[in-house]
């Protein structure tokens, strides 16, 4: 029996897994596992289901190899990957964790995109929070009590003393509009 070394072409991969060729399926491991566990790790998923679904893919594989009427369209890696995309996907809607139909999610799940996306909202608050910080009293206690306390203008008026509700919508307006200049100078100079 010959030996399956890595860098071997699809079709002795498919020959050796036919064959029940230890070093076949080893190097089908070594090779595409890793992006596997990537896809599902990134999806939602634990080591364990990445091992598990890789487990199905394979056995699909083989099972493939051995029918003798299986004939490769596509690389050895792509099906894998494929057939691990499905799997995972019918997975996840099994349990609920989506209510998507597995034919409408689109291709790949983009996270670079939304981890990016993630990151300059985080850098954004930390502006704000940051421009908050400088913004001083009674400003700041204002605003807070307005938009994280959720008190309306006249509770506000009632405690900071202000005569009526009108005159404390003024200030929060005030203090708001000095909020955000302090905000954008911070955002365009990037500190």
């Amino acid at each position: 029996m010959p030996i399956v070394k890595t860098g071997s072409t699809d079709e002795q991969l498919l020959a050796g897994l036919a064959r029940n060729d230890k070093n076949a399926t080893e190097t089908l491991y070594r090779e595409y596992f890793g992006m596997i566990q990537a896809f599902i790790l990134n999806n939602n998923g634990s080591s364990e289901d990445a091992r598990d679904i890789f487990q199905e893919a394979m056995i699909v594989l083989y099972e493939k190899a051995t029918s003798g009427r299986f004939e490769l369209t596509a690389q050895v890696k792509t099906y894998l990957y494929s057939v691990c995309r499905r799997l995972w996907l019918k997975r996840l809607q099994q349990v609920q964790r989506f209510g998507t139909p597995v034919e409408s999610m689109p291709e790949l799940v983009q996270v670079e995109e939304d981890l990016e996306a993630h990151e300059r909202r985080n850098e954004a608050f930390m502006m704000m929070e940051k421009a908050l910080g400088h913004l001083g009293e009674p400003c700041r206690s204002l605003l807070e009590a307005y938009y994280l306390q959720k008190k309306n203008m006249q509770e506000i008026s009632e405690h900071f003393g202000y005569t009526n509700a009108e005159n404390a919508k003024n200030q929060k307006y005030k203090c708001l509009t000095r909020l955000k200049k302090m905000f954008f100078t911070q955002f365009k100079s990037g500190n």
